[in-house]
Order: C-alpha cells, then sequence, then structure tokens
C-alpha cells in the first residue's frame, strides 16, 4: 500500500517513457494527490510529475540572499524544477508540493538529512540522521477526493453545513500576504482566520466571500475550528513528514515530526 518515497523517486528511471526530451536530466515523480484533486484536462491529473534534477543554476536559488530575504528562494526552486507540460505550480496541492521538493533534495544530495532535535524525555539538543528515502505517503481513504476539490463537512458543535477546499501552491502564498499585511497593519498575526477565508468556500449554501470572511471572523466556533482541522488532515494527500526516534536515554522509540530548517537544501560537506 505505502510506497516510500525512495521507490517514488526512482520508479520513472529507466522505465518510462518521458512525453518529451528535455536537454538536462529529469525523473519522473508520483504525487501523493494520485492525480485525484485536480480537473481531468489538468496535466496533473495522471498522477505523476517530470521534474529536473538539481544544477548549478538551483544552487544559485537556493544561496540567493535577495530571494531568501524574501522568503522566496523554495518558490523559485519550484519553479525551476518542475519542467512537466502545461503544469502551472501554483496549481499544486501542498502535498504535492513538499514530495517534489523532498524528491528534489533526496536526488540532488542523498537521501541522509542530519537534523538538531529535542529529545522528549530530557529537553536535551540531539543530533541525528534522518534517513527521507523513508518517507512514505501518508494514507487516506482516496474515494473522498474529487476532481471539483470540494468537500461538504457539517460543523459538529454549531450544526452550519460548509464547503471547504484543499489549499494549492497559490493559496498558500495568498495566505502568507494576507499574514504579512496584518501584521503590518494590525500589529498581529491572523495566521488561523487567514487560512479559513481560502479553505472555507462555501457557508450553509453562500459562496460569498464577504459572508464567509464575517463567519469565519466571528461565528467559526474554537470547536468547529478544531473538528475541521482534524477532518482535514484526515483526508488531504501528503507525505508523512515524521520519523522514528529512539532515546538514548530510555531507548523508547517515538514518532517525531521532520524539522526543516533552513539547512534542509545544504547537507554538511
Amino acid at each position: 500500500m505505502e510506497e516510500k518515497l525512495e521507490q517514488q523517486v526512482t520508479r520513472g528511471l529507466g522505465h518510462q517513457i518521458a512525453p518529451k526530451s528535455y536537454p538536462f536530466p529529469t525523473e519522473v515523480i508520483s504525487l501523493p494527490s494520485k492525480g485525484l484533486c485536480y480537473p481531468e484536462n489538468s496535466p496533473l491529473a495522471k498522477g505523476e510529475i517530470t521534474i529536473k534534477l538539481m544544477t548549478a543554476k538551483e544552487e544559485d536559488i537556493l544561496t540567493s540572499s535577495n530571494l531568501i530575504k524574501k522568503g522566496i528562494h523554495l518558490d523559485k526552486l519550484l519553479e525551476s524544477v518542475v519542467v512537466e507540460h502545461g503544469v502551472n505550480i501554483a496549481d499544486l496541492l501542498i502535498g504535492d508540493k513538499n514530495a517534489i521538493l523532498i524528491s528534489s533534495r533526496i536526488l540532488a544530495f542523498g537521501p541522509e538529512y542530519g537534523v538538531t532535535i529535542t529529545d522528549p524525555e530530557s529537553g536535551d539538543p540531539i543530533d541525528v540522521n534522518v534517513d527521507l528515502s523513508k518517507i512514505k505517503i501518508k494514507e487516506i481513504d482516496e474515494s473522498i477526493l474529487n476532481r471539483q476539490n470540494e468537500y461538504p463537512f457539517t460543523l459538529p458543535v454549531s450544526k452550519t453545513p460548509i464547503k471547504f477546499k484543499l489549499l494549492n501552491h497559490n493559496d498558500e502564498m495568498l495566505i502568507n500576504k494576507d499574514i504579512e499585511a496584518s501584521e503590518k497593519t494590525l500589529k498581529q498575526g491572523n495566521e488561523i482566520t487567514a487560512r479559513y477565508r481560502r479553505i472555507i468556500i462555501e457557508v450553509d449554501g453562500n459562496r460569498d466571500l464577504g459572508y464567509i470572511s464575517n463567519f469565519v471572523s466571528n461565528r467559526l466556533l474554537a470547536g468547529d475550528s478544531k473538528a475541521l482541522r482534524k477532518h482535514m488532515g484526515s483526508i488531504t494527500p501528503d507525505l508523512d513528514l515524521t520519523f522514528e526516534y529512539e532515546s538514548p536515554l530510555t531507548g523508547e522509540k517515538e514518532a517525531l515530526r521532520i524539522p526543516f530548517g533552513v539547512d534542509f537544501f545544504y547537507p554538511a560537506d
């Protein structure tokens, strides 16, 4: 059922004929969504995508102080490595984008990722090596997914029926802009409400953006918010971004989330 990302990354080599030839090394990788959330006429609907292997050009992107300062170096990297004809990276679901970035890192520098984590028992910093090739695609009920990317849900506390969508790369960029604007004007963040304004597309049959914004700000109860996040997490195609950590103090094993710091694309020499 679950395929290792390493298998996903290498499956295209020598086994599939690319739809066109490229003047640089490429690889075909599978998408966590399997293409099930995209319109049938989208090139992403086939559930896989062709990417180029990182070169010195991409290293320039990742080391550009200007791009890093603006926080868009990974966005520019994504634009550079996705070479599939007709694909707009803005349309990529977040989980599919994660798969492309992690696959690019594995193909460029190998699966070993050295990070410092906090031991859950002692609170001490511990250096560990994470094998990125062991990352698996998260198991979900794929029968729920649809090409309209619209999903009904009744908020359990208020009993309000809503419809929501799974976020794509464009939504994520717009959310970040909303948060930045709020921090500048109101001097406070609004990450939760900014995200819900993009996620929720209908409230009790009403799709007016002003109505939805007002609902999110004034009528979305905390209990309903928590339930919606949990439900979305259960159906969102993505990678299982955890690894098994064994405490050197107790020997107990625990699943911890992989920390993706600024050095993710800068492995030690």
